[in-house]
């Protein structure tokens, strides 16, 4: 297979990833050399031109051509079952709703968490129990990882030069996980947002890494569910949150399966803990004020402050495993569209079989 990209000579796969390194195109870590031959496979595995566009990636506004993201999925680590969803999910960070050329270049401490709903979790290995979002887990690792590298090979995000987040964080390098569908009580996600229930969907949404939620049960005080709802409001509304001073843009509430089945035993549903959450996390105008007047707004002191703009902006999901802690991902809040989440159809009917070997790479 002819590509389009440009090649690097070097005398062996050692000294390609060292001249990688060098070039700054790497995550910091080491990656599989994108020879020609694996790259080749996998575009054929896509099932779709490599010349096809999937938007452009900021700050760079770099085209994110199939070729090129199969690059960042070779050097990941993917394996072809995996590339639907790093297609979806490039789709996504590539929407103009997504303001990839700000987030990329705020000192804010963002990056993409994706969520993956419908079947494209099992056909995929993409966990969403004990420990998703650490080490393990290969499919949820090497997707977050080739979306990383899409953001810095092609969005052309360096630390320091045009991603100047202060500080980062582990995130950075990827954060992928699925609704435990089959321990929420609720129907998806997805489907809560109007697609099908055998759909596969993607929702990407820029957060900041889990804050811990900590929340005893008790069966027998019919309060305990409020407790957790008032833990969870408290902590999207956290005093040094973006969310509790821009009062915008979309936060991720991810609950255990024993929260989630608390919760609905005691009669919510997602709709009702998302006006719950929305109406408990607040603050009043007279603490903002007390810490940082210049985004405190305009108002009495004793005004309640919501740290979500609407019940809608913010994500209920089931995930992790059971227990005594669920977790809220606050967000950015800022950009020309105020950080809102972007959910794209991940199509895993389009791959095909890829052959043994390519005789012209």
């Amino acid at each position: 297979m002819k590509l389009a990209s440009p090649f690097l000579d070097a005398e062996d796969e050692v000294a390609a990833l060292e001249a990688l390194h060098a070039a700054g195109q790497t995550d910091g870590l080491p990656v599989v050399v994108p020879t020609p031959e694996r790259v080749g496979r996998m575009v054929i595995a896509s099932g779709l031109d490599p010349d096809l566009s999937l938007g452009a990636v900021g700050p760079n506004q770099g085209v994110a051509t199939v070729e090129k993201v199969c690059i960042a999925a070779v050097m990941a680590g993917c394996l072809p079952d995996h590339l639907p969803v790093v297609i979806a999910s490039v789709k996504a960070i590539c929407d103009e709703r997504f303001d990839t050329t700000e987030w990329q270049s705020t000192t804010h401490s963002i990056s993409p968490l994706i969520i993956v709903n419908g079947p494209a979790r099992d056909s995929c290995g993409i966990a969403g129990g004990f420990g998703a979002l650490g080490p393990g887990h290969r499919a949820n690792a090497s997707i977050g990882r080739a979306v990383r590298l899409v953001l810095t090979n092609i969005g052309g995000a360096r630390p320091g030069i045009s991603d100047m987040a202060l500080l980062g964080h582990g995130a950075k390098f990827g954060a992928v996980l699925a609704e435990k569908e089959d321990e929420s009580p609720w129907e998806p996600w997805s489907v809560s947002l109007g697609f099908a229930a055998d759909a596969s969907v993607v929702t990407v949404v820029g957060t900041e890494p889990p804050h811990s939620v900590i929340s005893v049960g008790d069966a027998d005080d019919p309060s305990a569910t409020d407790r957790l709802l008032g833990s969870l409001g408290a902590t999207i509304a956290n005093l040094g949150s973006n969310n509790a001073f821009f009062r915008q843009g979309a936060v991720v509430v991810a609950l255990n399966p024993d929260h989630a089945q608390a919760l609905a035993g005691a009669g919510h549903t997602r709709r009702s803990i998302q006006e719950a959450l929305h109406a408990r996390a607040a603050n009043p105008r007279s603490r903002l004020r007390a810490l940082n007047p210049l985004y405190a707004g305009h108002g009495a002191d004793d005004t309640l402050v919501h740290a979500t703009a609407r019940p809608d902006d913010i994500i209920v999901i089931v995930a992790g495993g059971g227990g005594i802690y669920s977790a809220v991902f606050p967000s950015w809040g800022a950009g020309p569209h105020a950080n809102p989440f972007v959910t794209v159809a991940i199509d895993i009917d389009q791959a095909c079989a890829i052959p043994g070997r390519l005789p012209d790479a």
